[in-house]
């Protein structure tokens, strides 16, 4: 341990019993303990003490650097950062840190994280999507991923070429339903966000998600709906499918659908063949052909008794283009290909619009 990290916890462990502003108070003891640090000393230890006190303790100062995306910890102390798609690991937590965030985290929102509930999903106040697991799940120990709400807009063009971000804006134009598929972290929310870019703002767009975390231009007429989970309090859960229901009532120009991923894919599919068209959503899958059969899955759990026929004739209906992105081994996320899906009730089929990044073809199907 540094000289600094002792001043820190001597610090934090002296103003943990006065009253008052915590940063006067912390300042303060400091003063106290340290009279003869230099100005960049004291404000390095005042930084610390005071994250550490009504922070979130050592993640703070990783959190204040905008080129973070992510941020993980493993084993309740290993440090890693994703930071434009490049892992890089930090200095590990001190002792107990985690445990400290986790508190700040959680507390204000009422959920528990424990041995009999070691699974959590939250928020935090800046729309950073939080997800951590504790033991016995999480063997090794608490393992944690905060996952930041981008304020910066990214264009398609950071995606593609000039000429298939043209494809995406007649895509839009002619009210395609596009659904962006893909691995974790290859960049889907982020692309759905610059698709949504372009939609013109006269528009009024009603966005689902499961966790809010996708970031649209101020410019928009955006009505923004986040499901709930069974409250400990008894207090209902609402559903992502119980949310497209209702955003059908609200008299929307286009559905935006964070992420496709249960029963809420029933709804939606109904909802697009019934002059709902224009909207967008994310699915995780390996090719644009294998996240329409990821949509048919979830359809089939959601109706069984569904012939897979009528379902297939549902879907292909429904999803006018899949956009499919990857991640080249720099950690940049790029559109790898795009499919113009063909109607049928038989295996998904569909013909190339953009195959290894480049534009080949011709968009056919139109909603307009």
């Amino acid at each position: 341990m540094t000289p600094v990290d002792r001043l820190v916890d001597e610090a934090c462990l002296q103003a943990q019993a006065l009253a008052g502003d915590v940063v006067t108070v912390v300042s303060d003891v400091v003063d106290r303990l340290a009279p003869l640090s230099s100005r960049d000393e004291r404000t390095t230890v005042i930084n610390r003490a005071v994250a550490r006190l009504d922070g979130l303790d050592s993640l703070d100062h990783v959190l204040a650097d905008n080129d973070v995306d992510e941020v993980m910890i493993n084993r309740g102390a290993e440090l890693w950062v994703d930071r434009r798609g490049v892992l890089t690991r930090l200095p590990d937590l001190h002792p107990g840190a985690v445990d400290v965030v986790l508190e700040r985290v959680l507390a204000p929102l009422g959920k528990r994280l424990d041995r009999t509930n070691p699974i959590v999903d939250a928020r935090l106040p800046d729309g950073a999507r939080v997800c951590a697991v504790v033991e016995p799940v999480a063997i090794d120990g608490t393992t944690l991923s905060i996952r930041r709400h981008r304020h910066r807009r990214i264009p398609v063009t950071d995606f593609t070429t000039p000429e298939v971000a043209e494809l995406f804006r007649d895509l839009l134009e002619r009210r395609s339903n596009v659904v962006v598929s893909g691995a974790t972290s290859s960049g889907k929310t982020t692309l759905l966000a610059a698709l949504a870019d372009l939609v013109g703002h006269g528009e009024r767009l009603v966005l689902i998600e499961d966790t809010s975390e996708l970031v649209l231009d101020e410019a928009h007429h955006v009505v923004r709906l986040e499901a709930r989970p069974q409250g400990l309090d008894g207090v209902d859960a609402v559903s992502m499918a119980q949310l497209v229901r209702a955003a059908l009532r609200l008299r929307p120009d286009r559905i935006i659908v964070g992420e496709f991923r249960g029963p809420e894919v029933l709804a939606v599919v109904e909802a697009l063949n019934t002059g709902h068209d224009g909207s967008l959503s994310t699915c995780h899958a390996n090719s644009g052909v294998d996240a329409l059969r990821r949509v048919e899955t979830l359809v089939m759990q959601a109706a069984p008794s569904w012939p897979l026929a009528a379902i297939r004739r549902q879907v292909s209906r429904s999803i006018d283009v899949v956009v499919h992105l990857g991640r080249e081994q720099s950690g940049q996320r790029v559109v790898r290909e795009v499919i113009e899906v063909e109607e049928g009730d038989g295996e998904p089929t569909a013909h190339h619009l953009v195959e290894q990044g480049r534009r080949v073809g011709d968009p056919v199907r139109s909603r307009r």
